[in-house]
């Protein structure tokens, strides 16, 4: 919507009386909300995001707030900015409800049981960590979405790897890495095609120039999974073993009609379906798979003796949808695996991303965030040491904005002159955005996609995060790159001047 002339003048009479901020007022929230952060962990440990960092957050936020208000800016125009920056991350927020929905009904209508039961059957436990980021890998580049991976592919491969006896953990870093290869390479994903945009080079020249960095990134994260395998041996005992498969096939009878809503899943992201109506449509499938396959088990899982059969299945297939599944199996550890899902268990991920949101909105509303970047950039003085501070300005971003595709645009525009007037071809630019800011985003528990895992795969962003080998060797080995000046790539001098 276009402000009318009165609105759009008086809030240019504002942002005239706006002070810049200065180096030290745009560092002074951040290192508070480290310190604030880093207390959190210490008290909460591993629990710290069920509330603790969420009040770090916001009381960071008020101290950028005080000291956007010391600069000249309104209560008004700093709330635009927080609204504004909820808005961006609102599509997130829906796909987390519907995925909490989606795996309810998966595993009230068997889906995800079925993946955990031929996955003991088929996955050796030596290659099962490099399998599982294969898997992911192969799939994501298909479709294109690290997410929807994450939200179907994912939550069964943690449920074996806990079957199984074998680390969690480990599995949703092979899980993550996996996936965030495939999200980069796939001409199909949104970051994958808004980075050469912002950058200003075409998608598959892009690619390319993307393999040098992400190839060696992906070995080297699936020889660290092999080794891993090799080295761990499942907990689980033969007979333990045993007995988890036959109650995951007498509690839901697993077969391969029962995989139906995983293929509509990936049928209609494969046809460029958005996330948001994927997951539905995901979801509905599980319910419809639900009320055909296992009535008697959904009739059971309403646990209301006084209602008709058919009203029954409704209410079972409801409640999976908005509080999850509930598993009474017998088995203490299979019970724990498969009682999980809901709009409600995500709630709490919800209200870490609203507090980083908000952080991140007054951070960027003020100049703050802005102020840190050009300071950054007055220290450059060569064309790798600008590719380095690219990447670095990127984590950075994440880690402040707490949402990838801020993280992608905005260190774009700034930079993408700079790269010209030294005659670095757009290539570089794009490529140094998606190693860092694509791919460090999940490693930031209240950015939005390491809230997103660690809300769907049940792992905790910090345990997952030195297992996430794929994502923190990109980076590096981008930046190894930039210092050598190895495959960057070069544009003539007068070229660059009419790009500036």
């Amino acid at each position: 919507m276009t402000p009318d002339n009165d609105s759009s003048s008086s809030l240019n009479d504002e942002s005239t009386q706006h002070k810049l901020p200065s180096l030290l007022d745009a560092l002074l929230p951040i290192f508070a909300l480290v310190m604030m952060l880093t207390t959190a962990v210490y008290l909460f440990s591993s629990d710290s995001s069920y509330g603790a960092n969420q009040i770090a957050l916001i009381m960071a936020a008020c101290i950028a707030l005080v000291i956007g208000w010391k600069n000249g800016y309104s209560w008004s125009e700093m709330e635009q900015g927080i609204v504004r920056s909820i808005g961006v991350a609102t599509g997130a927020l829906l796909i987390l409800f519907t995925v909490g929905s989606l795996i309810g009904t998966w595993i009230l209508a068997g889906t995800v049981p079925t993946m955990i039961y031929y996955g003991m059957l088929i996955l050796n436990p030596e290659y099962f960590y490099a399998a599982s980021c294969l898997l992911c890998a192969v799939v994501a580049i298909s479709i294109g979405s690290s997410w929807t991976v994450a939200g179907t592919l994912g939550i069964a491969l943690v449920g074996v790897a806990s079957a199984m006896g074998l680390s969690v953990e480990i599995t949703a870093g092979a899980i993550i890495s996996g996936a965030y290869f495939g999200d980069k390479m796939s001409p199909m994903s949104d970051t994958t095609n808004l980075a050469p945009a912002v950058a200003g080079t075409d998608i598959f020249t892009h690619i390319r120039h993307m393999v040098w960095t992400t190839t060696p990134s992906i070995i080297i994260a699936l020889i660290g999974f092999l080794l891993l395998g090799f080295n761990s041996e499942a907990t689980t005992n033969s007979s333990n073993f045993e007995a988890t498969l036959s109650l995951i096939q007498s509690q839901f009878n697993p077969g391969f009609h029962l995989l139906l809503p995983l293929l509509v899943v990936l049928f209609v992201a494969y046809k460029k379906m958005p996330a948001f109506p994927t997951v539905i449509i995901g979801t509905i499938a599980g319910a419809i798979c639900a009320a055909i396959f296992q009535f008697d088990s959904v009739v059971a899982f309403a646990n209301d003796a006084t209602l008709l059969p058919v009203v029954a299945l409704v209410k079972g297939i409801w409640v999976a949808m908005f509080n999850g599944y509930t598993a009474n199996t017998g088995d203490e550890v299979l019970d724990s695996l498969l009682s999980r899902g809901g709009m409600s268990s995500m709630i709490n991920t919800v209200w870490l991303i609203l507090c980083a949101m908000t952080f991140g909105g007054i951070m960027e509303v003020t100049g703050l965030l802005k102020r840190i970047l050009q300071g950054v950039l007055g220290g450059v003085k060569s064309s790798g040491s600008l590719i380095i501070t690219t990447l670095v300005s990127c984590i950075g971003a994440n880690l402040i904005t707490a949402d990838q595709f801020i993280a992608i645009v905005l260190p774009g525009r700034m930079f993408k002159l700079e790269y010209s007037k030294r005659g670095l071809a757009p290539v570089n630019l794009s490529r140094a955005l998606e190693d860092s800011a694509t791919i460090t985003s999940p490693l930031i528990p209240w950015n939005t996609c390491g809230a997103y895992m660690a809300g769907t795969l049940g792992v905790a962003t910090i345990a997952y995060l030195p297992y996430a080998f794929f994502n923190l060797v990109c980076p590096l080995i981008s930046a190894a790159y930039a210092h050598y000046d190895f495959k960057i790539e070069r544009i003539e001098p007068e070229t660059a001047e009419s790009i500036a």
